[in-house]
């Protein structure tokens, strides 16, 4: 292994994680040693485990021990380090004293820096008070007069994690693939769920089968839904999601299920001036012409006649399953067909009307 300075950065496999410390594969005698508080969440829980690998920087040899670590903070960043930390990229922990004219001062290593507002924090602003007082990570952008002049970035940070995400989730969703996510948030064009961290769209057309027209009656923020992964466009960073893939397609066998000639009881879906669309199931809708609209004409308004929800029994004349249309005609309903076919079944040839014999009856009485 060659030799280290002080700054340089390593791409080292972890090879052990006990209490205090992280143990880092340095291909030499001796391994290298970061401080596992460094890479603890929140809650005290480590975020790395035995066989990862990790970007750390050298900070120096103390009792003969190979020290690392992922940021300097005012504990290890002594003597040349700040400015090693700025000619190698090498993350600096400060705190926000307080909020000076055009951003906020900060204190790295017991030197005063400066943090623009444009720099703290991620595309979504907070108030001032949110950063005052607190411990952040930053990016030193400018080091001048020995570090006297330090000109820092939070938001290069929060940026660079973001990128390393992304290339993970790159791995991670793939179109076609099924996902779990959480509903975000309900918007008109669709709903936003989260998936794997990621805020992902569920366009209103990939919803259902079935025409939605208020996402409302059938999503909920923090409901949790299985979806397809429809397209991904991680330049844009776009991932679009389907919940009726997962579901089967009604036009698959709409052919054997509504052959011409075939009737069927379906309910008024849309009015349009040139028909209506019937709906004879979820994800299968027809269009009855109005030219087939006994008394109706291309002038007459539709919607003043007809209901939307309104049961409506039609006859299938024309099924195109390749561009998923279905030309359908007004029929008489089955309550009809069946009461007609009673009288008919039920008759017999003395009660079966005969114009001639009714006529002759008639004559006779006279």
């Amino acid at each position: 292994m060659k030799q280290l300075h002080p700054g340089d950065a390593i791409d080292a496999q972890i090879i052990a994680v006990t209490g205090d410390c992280i143990f880092l594969d340095l291909n030499a005698k001796s391994e290298g040693i970061l401080d596992r508080a460094e890479l603890n969440d929140a809650d005290g829980n480590c975020t790395v485990k035995e066989g990862d690998r990790i970007t750390a920087y050298f900070t120096g040899e103390k009792n003969g021990e190979m020290r690392f670590t992922t940021r300097l903070s005012g504990d290890n960043a002594g003597g040349d380090l700040l400015e090693q930390a700025w000619k190698n990229g090498i993350p600096v922990e400060g705190k926000v004293e307080k909020e000076i004219k055009g951003g906020y001062e900060v204190i790295i290593a017991g030197k005063r820096a400066f943090c623009p507002y444009s720099q703290m924090g991620g595309r979504q602003k907070d108030s001032p008070e949110t950063y005052t007082g607190r411990v952040m990570t930053f990016k030193i952008q400018e080091y001048k007069e020995n570090g006297r002049n330090l000109l820092v970035s939070n938001r290069a940070i929060l940026e660079e994690e973001h990128a390393r995400q992304v290339d993970v989730l790159k791995t991670q969703l793939k179109p076609g693939m099924t996902v779990a996510g959480t509903v975000e948030s309900l918007q008109p064009f669709g709903a936003f769920v989260m998936v794997n961290g990621f805020r992902a769209l569920l366009p209103v057309s990939e919803i259902s089968r079935s025409r939605v027209t208020d996402i409302s009656e059938v999503l909920a923020p923090g409901q949790e839904i299985q979806a397809e992964i429809l397209s991904t466009d991680w330049e844009h960073e776009k991932v679009s999601l389907s919940m009726k893939k997962l579901t089967a397609d009604p036009w698959d066998t709409a052919a054997q299920k509504y052959p011409a000639g075939s009737k069927h009881t379906g309910s008024i879906a849309r009015i349009a001036e040139f028909g209506l669309f019937v709906t004879l199931e979820p994800g299968i809708d027809g269009l009855v012409h109005i030219s087939e609209l006994q008394g109706e004409n291309r002038n007459m308004n539709l919607r003043a006649v007809y209901k939307t929800g309104t049961k409506m029994d039609v006859v299938v004349k024309e099924i195109n399953s390749a561009d998923r249309r279905i030309s359908l005609k007004p029929a008489t309903s089955s309550e009809q067909d069946t009461a007609a076919r009673k009288y008919m079944e039920t008759q017999d040839d003395s009660e079966t009307y005969n114009p001639f014999a009714a006529l002759l009856n008639r004559n006779n009485k006279k």
